[in-house]
């Protein structure tokens, strides 16, 4: 929550910013002085500095809850705690009442220092101490080392820090909290602080060092580039059979009443469908070779380029059909200057909406016996807690994906400069 809360507080004061101060020092292009600009595509346009400001947003909000080394100390949020401390326990014995210290030092995970040096104490409950990882929690077997045990004896501890507490009870202390277990017990938990431990969630610096590491050695036999490429081979010859099929069937359905009627109800069907759920029936059907990756990734983008295609001809407006009739053109000449230009703009579309699904389907395509991938790569990193690993993954995944739509619009700006004006 307040990770969202501090985006949407960036949001507001990037645009307020941008709006009253970079756009004042600019001068306006003729597209700002249209009279309409509401609802009018052509009008609207990526703010270059809302994109640029929304990515270093969230490389900083990253930065913010990892404790990144790239960002100066004040604007990190509170981490764990880390160092020693302590807190003072009461319990009651044969003996009476007596109170004894326990000392614990909290240390960075990746790290393992000796115990603090206490001195016992002269009560029959004797000081402890204790070593726990920072975000981890300990149990503290306070009585092993006591005159008086909780099973012979029945002691037991009956406040902390003076607080009178019961099995289940939990007190706050100076740099965590102490809770007692059914059992009588002590787990102590220190201050987690609101930064992300490494192993859930690394920084980008971490992320960035794992990078160069896969860059120069590779993982799992592999070297990344190889990874990538064959995802990225995966991806290209699935989206391309699904909008070879695709685009004619959409045609079809869009034309004719009776392809309407036949496919609509499969397509429909279809569509709904995620593509996770015909993994089994697909290594039944095709193995698990490159096939059955590559028919997975077909069906991802087959009825999207088949509905889009079909929504692209029904688009068409009657008007420049009945134009073109009274011009004289024939069926065929009506479908390459009419309906396939007006059809574009929904097929482009279609097709960047389908290149997405297929990346987003080739992380599961690749969990099918595949010895290379990014998927795969992303996969089995996860069963090791690789999170670095993982998030470098992911990273690529989006960065190629997002070039390959930016070639995807360029392309369809160079072909399709109509859309948009009618």
């Amino acid at each position: 929550m307040i990770p969202l809360l501090i985006y949407v507080g960036i949001f507001v004061g990037a645009y307020f910013a941008v709006k009253f101060i970079v756009r004042r020092a600019t001068p306006q292009d003729f597209t700002s002085l249209k009279t309409v600009t509401f609802g009018d595509e052509s009008a609207v346009r990526a703010d270059r500095w809302a994109s640029i400001i929304s990515v270093v947003a969230l490389f900083v909000l990253w930065g913010m809850f990892t404790g990144s080394a790239l960002l100066p100390k004040f604007m990190h949020m509170p981490g764990p705690f880390m160092g020693d401390t302590q807190f003072t326990y009461t319990a009651e014995g044969p003996a009476g009442t007596d109170d004894a210290t326990v000392t614990i030092r909290v240390h960075p995970v990746d790290q393992k220092p000796d115990a603090p040096e206490v001195e016992p104490g002269d009560g029959w409950a004797k000081n402890d101490v204790a070593v726990i990882g920072a975000w981890r929690s300990g149990l503290i077997l306070w009585d092993k080392n006591d005159e008086a045990n909780r099973r012979n004896d029945e002691a037991r501890i009956t406040a902390i820090n003076g607080t009178p507490v019961q099995p289940g009870d939990r007190v706050r202390t100076d740099n965590g909290s102490v809770s007692i277990t059914d059992k009588g017990t002590i787990n102590y938990t220190p201050y987690k602080g609101m930064q992300m431990e490494p192993i859930w969630l690394p920084s980008p610096e971490a992320v960035w060092k794992r990078f160069i590491s896969l860059f120069d050695e590779g993982y799992q036999n592999f070297t990344l580039l190889q990874h990538l490429g064959w995802s990225l081979l995966r991806v290209i010859a699935g989206f391309f059979f699904g909008a070879l099929v695709g685009i004619p069937l959409g045609y079809a359905m869009g034309l004719s009443n009776w392809f309407r009627g036949w496919f609509d109800p499969i397509v429909e069907f279809m569509r709904p469908v995620p593509p996770l759920a015909l993994i089994p029936l697909v290594i039944i059907w095709a193995g698990i070779g490159e096939t059955g990756k590559i028919i997975l990734l077909f069906l991802a983008a087959l009825w999207i380029m088949a509905i889009a295609a079909r929504a692209g001809v029904s688009g068409v407006k009657i008007s420049k059909v009945h134009a073109a009739y009274s011009l004289g053109a024939s069926k065929w000449q009506l479908m390459r200057y009419v309906i396939v230009p007006n059809s574009l703009p929904e097929i482009f579309t279609g097709a960047r909406v389908a290149m997405g699904v297929c990346w987003g389907t080739v992380v599961a395509a690749e969990l099918v016996a595949a010895e290379k991938g990014a998927g795969m790569m992303i996969m089995v990193a996860s069963r090791f807690q690789l999170t670095d690993i993982v998030i470098t993954g992911i990273i690529l995944i989006g960065v190629i994906g997002y070039g390959i739509d930016i070639l995807m619009r360029k392309a369809e700006n160079w072909l399709v400069p109509w859309k948009g004006r009618g």
